[in-house]
């Protein structure tokens, strides 16, 4: 039996049948000369007539019917009519973080092999510079001034017509885009959606988070702005570097936030420590914002504790969604349960919690593995509160990775009795007894010595709780079973010219009161840890474990 049409496209259609005048998006456009950002505002009717007459020329032009087309585009506007426009023609758009690093970016370029690209001036010069990762790209569009380079301006793949586009008979099951993962534990993958992923995403975002038509989001992520508009929220862009969001300026997020009545945001952790701070240390409130999701990686406690602590109205919530590329949201947690409930366990070594499975979703911990599991079985279940591989399933969750065969039968089980796929995360944690699942790290980033094994998020727990110490990194020295557990240090800014003796020795002292710390010996100090590009705050402690050991005949060593 066939799956049942669907097309993801729809969902602008709809929004603008239902609310044609409501403001759809706000796009930064300058500053004012009192710090303000000036929008430029489009409605519902007028990003769904975009849509249409991008869909209509980029048809003409072949970008079509599954034709995986590289989307290169700055976030606002333009990227979201465009992306909507690629899914009503049934074409595929093909979506890279820009800051996973050239080498990685044109990489993800050669293995996706576009037959078109729809990019910035940027996009295009790195085509006439390394023309063997494009030598699949048929057509091009440019977003932006075009130079000597050729193919189409964005005015000439936009149709001067205001005839609605039929959505291309896509189903359910059919590849609606790829979307390439971070690459924060190896090569970046790119992950096949289909166009049912997309809308089970959006009904489940939408319904477990009570967000309604009436919502303004700002989505520090680019690839949100697409739920939102889908979701019918008018969306603010943020004025922000998608390759390093950390860096955006706090006073510029703050603002756009009042001046707009954002209700509901995503985004990184290591936004929203800088948001809180400022926001904080100057008395400056937010109060039209009910709901905060912050993820990426774990969220410590004092964001929550300000962020609840007078800068959210009365009511509002923080959530902690967890999840990944490929399966995503998985779990969600509140700052407030995080805070009554779960911060004090963090401190002490028993990992972060991530919260309970949303519904339809199915969590399980299965014993730790390197190698492929084909098929399901009950019996790889662990019990609750043992230490495992997190599994999940459920109509968020991917089925395969684009044309890497091995990666899909590392990362998918399948059950041969009801066809469902399970995804295994990558991540290692367990269920307590209230049916919570807690994080304790990626699995490959746990060091494994002949005393046992010791997994990050619980050792570097430990450590951060020392009030120098801005975040730190467990890595295995060596290759296991017999890698020697290294922590390195990045320090607070305004603590970095302090004795680094002392302070070693004031972590090693707490550290030895631990049970899940006290077999750290070995501490290097770092200025600045290398992290992701989409969230500024996934430690690449791959990179960090080969530095450590060129340094460790160095490091402070506990006598």
């Amino acid at each position: 039996m066939s799956a049942p049409a669907y097309n993801i496209g729809s969902l602008i259609t709809e929004s603008a049948r239902k609310a044609p005048s409501k403001p759809a998006v706000f796009a930064p456009v300058k500053d004012a000369p009192d710090g303000s950002i000036i929008h430029r505002s489009w409605t519902f009717d007028e990003l769904n007539t975009a849509c249409n007459q991008f869909a209509h020329g980029l048809k003409s032009l072949g970008i079509c019917d599954g034709a995986r087309t590289l989307l290169m585009v700055t976030p606002g506007f333009e990227f979201i009519a465009l992306a909507f426009a690629l899914f009503k023609t049934g074409a595929v758009p093909v979506m890279i973080d820009p800051g996973v690093g050239r080498h990685n970016l044109l990489d993800c370029i050669e293995r996706a092999e576009p037959e078109a690209l729809i990019g910035v001036p940027k996009a295009h010069l790195a085509r006439v510079l390394f023309p063997r990762y494009f030598r699949s790209v048929k057509t091009s569009v440019t977003v932006g001034r075009r130079w000597l380079w050729g193919g189409y301006s964005i005015e000439e793949a936009r149709a001067k017509t205001d005839a609605p586009f039929p959505d291309a008979n896509t189903k359910l099951t059919d590849t609606a885009a790829i979307l390439f993962t971070t690459g924060s534990t190896g090569a970046p993958k790119g992950v096949v959606y289909e166009h049912g992923v997309f809308k089970a995403q959006v009904d489940l975002i939408r319904g477990h988070y009570g967000i309604t038509e009436n919502d303004v989001d700002m989505p520090a992520f680019p690839l949100f702005a697409l739920f939102s508009v889908g979701m019918g929220m008018s969306v603010v862009i943020p004025r922000l570097d998608p390759t390093s969001p950390a860096s955006a300026d706090p006073a510029k997020i703050a603002g756009a936030i009042r001046d707009k009545s954002v209700t509901f945001t995503f985004g990184s952790p290591a936004i929203w420590r800088k948001v809180s701070a400022y926001c904080h240390d100057n008395r400056i409130t937010l109060p039209t914002l009910k709901k905060v999701l912050m993820a990426g990686a774990p969220v410590r406690e004092e964001i929550h504790q300000r962020l609840l602590g007078g800068i959210l109205p009365e009511g509002a919530v923080t959530h902690t969604p967890f999840g990944a590329t490929e399966a995503l949201p998985v779990c969600d947690m509140t700052g407030a349960e995080v805070l009554a409930e779960t911060a004090q366990l963090t401190r002490a070594g028993r990992g972060y919690c991530v919260g309970r499975p949303l519904p339809g979703i199915g969590v399980e911990i299965i014993g730790i593995s390197d190698g492929p599991i084909e098929t399901w079985d009950e019996s790889l279940k662990l019990a609750s509160g043992e230490i495992g591989e997190i599994v999940v399933n459920g109509p968020v969750v991917t089925k395969e990775y684009f044309r890497l065969p091995e990666h899909t039968r590392m990362a998918k089980i399948r059950d041969p009795r009801t066809g469902v796929i399970r995804h295994r995360m990558g991540d290692v944690g367990y269920i307590d007894e209230k049916g919570r699942l807690w994080f304790l790290g990626r699995k490959n980033h746990r060091v494994v010595t002949e005393d046992g094994t010791l997994f990050t998020i619980a050792v570097e727990a430990i450590f951060n709780n020392h009030p120098d110490v801005f975040r730190s990194a467990l890595v295995g020295a060596g290759s296991a079973p017999l890698q020697t557990p290294v922590i390195i240090i990045e320090l607070n800014a305004d603590t970095r010219r302090r004795d680094g003796k002392r302070i070693a020795e004031e972590l090693f002292d707490i550290a030895g009161k631990s049970p899940v710390a006290g077999a750290v010996k070995h501490l290097l100090f770092h200025p600045s840890f290398p992290t992701d590009a989409r969230h500024n705050a996934k430690i690449f402690r791959e990179k960090l474990k080969v530095w450590a050991e060129t340094k460790l005949s160095g490091a402070h060593t506990k006598g």
